[in-house]
């Protein structure tokens, strides 16, 4: 969870690094990806379906990098717009990830099932768990763990990062627990660029919303701020955006759009809208 992969067994201590491609900043158009030739508005969509993401266990860390991550190189999927990392990760009981660096990076976890132990050098020591959502702006530099201290169940969460729209800020870690039930039928903001507005807040002009639906229901969203793209992740079950058909775990990534339809097309099904700029 870094620019180093590090994993910590809280039993025995040891530490271990895998290497990683270096991060680099996004080109000036945002899309960095190949259209999605089975769609009726490709020229402003992309497909990613989950069994097309890049997939690594570790044994102790099992994850699917829907972006380019570590081992995994897909030149056609290093971002959506500003959207750099977005990690279905699943955490063994006991291990985790060790103290490990950032910069510069807007880094944002939301757990599915289970918790993790945050500590970090700002002096943080936390539990995140599921209905939470834990935001960090790395900024000029931070070094944190994040350990999944049951012993006897995993834990599962999305890490998603966010290139910043300021470089060498000031770290800052922010947490909340969300009301479930705000998300029933219809979309609750999770994230925003506005400390005084729904959600945790990040560097960057970004909204992200999280909504759970009951089969048959449609709700719409609309874009924010002129430009923006919008990428939608399909945590549970399965939904129609636009004439695209998503299921679990599918991404569909839309620019040149003010507003979408969503359709959900099985009970509880969960969505995550991420709308991001889609160049720096």
């Amino acid at each position: 969870m870094g620019t180093g992969m590090f994993v910590t067994s809280a039993a025995l201590g040891d530490v271990m690094k895998n290497d990683i491609d270096e991060i680099v900043a996004p080109e000036a158009i945002g899309y960095n990806h190949l259209p999605n030739l089975d769609s009726k508005i490709m020229e402003n969509t992309v497909l990613h379906k989950s069994n097309t993401r890049g997939h690594a266990n570790h044994g102790w860390l099992d994850s699917h990098h829907t972006f380019s991550f570590a081992n995994y190189h897909n030149p056609d999927r290093m971002h959506f717009g500003v959207l750099r990392v977005l990690n279905d990760d699943r955490v063994d009981a006991g291990m985790g990830f060790g103290t490990h660096p950032h910069d510069n990076m807007e880094i944002i976890s939301i757990p599915l099932e289970g918790d993790l132990e945050h500590k970090d050098s700002m002096g943080n020591t936390t539990v995140i768990k599921k209905g939470d959502i834990q935001a960090m702006s790395a900024g000029t530099g931070i070094f944190h763990s994040e350990y999944n201290k049951n012993s006897d169940r995993l834990t599962k969460f999305l890490q998603i990062w966010v290139y910043p729209n300021k470089k060498n800020v000031m770290p800052r870690y922010d947490q909340i627990t969300l009301n479930t039930e705000d998300r029933h039928n219809k979309l609750q903001q999770i994230l925003s660029p506005n400390a005084d507005d729904d959600g945790v807040w990040i560097h960057q002009d970004a909204w992200f919303h999280l909504g759970t639906f009951d089969n048959g229901f449609k709700s719409e969203y609309q874009l924010k701020k002129a430009g923006n793209g919008i990428y939608a992740f399909v945590i549970k079950g399965d939904f129609t955006i636009g004439n695209i058909a998503l299921n679990e775990r599918d991404g569909l990534g839309i620019w040149d759009t003010n507003l979408i339809e969503i359709t959900a097309n099985s009970v509880d099904a969960e969505i995550l809208l991420m709308e991001v700029p889609m160049a720096m």
